[in-house]
């Protein structure tokens, strides 16, 4: 498995983490009725735990470009150290991501976040050339 897999399998495992934080907070604001019930009516998290869910959303708007550049360097065989660089520092600010948002860290949420989406770029700019 290249380096490049190997990141993206951790990136979906931290994918069941965040989901986890975010359930955990998000049912302990809201009740176990309102948690287990129908939801026929939105349910608006706030605080930590609605930042939980806006980083995790985040996550999934990330994965799948981040996705999109590991399918590329594998299967076009592109991996590199550089690619692999790449892939684990995506993983490693989306990792700080998650307490950087849950405390409300500007603007360094928003330089983490652009650290991985260059990171992502960078690998799909290295895969073509």
């Amino acid at each position: 498995m290249t380096p490049e897999l190997t990141v993206l399998a951790l990136a979906a495992l931290l994918q069941a983490v965040q989901f986890t934080l975010f359930s955990v907070a998000g049912n302990l604001q809201v009740g176990s009725k309102t948690a287990l019930g129908p939801r026929d009516q939105p349910i608006h998290l706030t605080g930590i735990p609605g930042r939980f869910q806006r980083a995790m959303n985040n996550h999934f708007e990330g994965l799948i470009l981040f996705t999109i550049a590991v399918v590329v360097v594998t299967l076009g065989e592109q991996s590199t150290p550089f690619t692999a660089l790449c892939a684990h520092t995506y993983l490693i600010a989306r990792i700080l991501y998650i307490p950087a948002y849950a405390q409300g860290l500007a603007p360094w949420r928003s330089v983490i976040w652009f650290v991985g989406f260059a990171a992502t770029i960078a690998m799909i700019l290295a895969a073509l050339l």
